[in-house]
């Protein structure tokens, strides 16, 4: 069991990602490359980040200081909520809204008004969500 957003969490989740052919055909259709970073609403950087080119990760493990195209937050016990109850457009835009889940990099509307993005959006939840995870801080 690994912490969640460690190295070793964000490659287990990358090889999920990168398993995942439909997930890629979309991205890479939407000519989707972003680094993307996680971590919690507390956290001063994010914990972990992959880089993704044409819908396929190349980078997965800990924040270095790279430009962020996407930055999302919440706190632990939304992550865990997430993670194991599920997520999906219902909870997205409660989330959004009430500021439980944070984009402080990237525009969420632009990407849940493109279809080839906003399905993987909520794929990558149901990916994370198979990790065996561990959400102690």
């Amino acid at each position: 069991m690994a912490k969640i957003f460690s190295d070793k969490w964000m490659q287990a989740f990358a090889d999920l990602w990168n398993a995942d052919k439909e997930m890629i055909e979309k991205l890479s259709e939407a000519n989707f490359t972003s680094t993307i970073g996680f971590g919690c609403t507390d956290d001063e950087t994010p914990v972990g980040i992959v880089e993704v080119e044409n819908g396929k990760i190349i980078y997965a493990g800990d924040f270095k200081g790279q430009v962020l195209d996407w930055d999302m937050r919440a706190d632990i016990e939304a992550w865990k909520e997430w993670l194991t109850d599920g997520f999906g457009f219902n909870k997205l835009g409660v989330s959004v809204s009430s500021g439980k889940l944070q984009f402080v990099s990237g525009d969420y509307r632009q990407m849940i008004r493109n279809p080839n993005m906003a399905g993987p959006f909520l794929r990558h939840f149901e990916l994370m969500a198979v990790l065996d995870t561990d959400f102690s801080r």
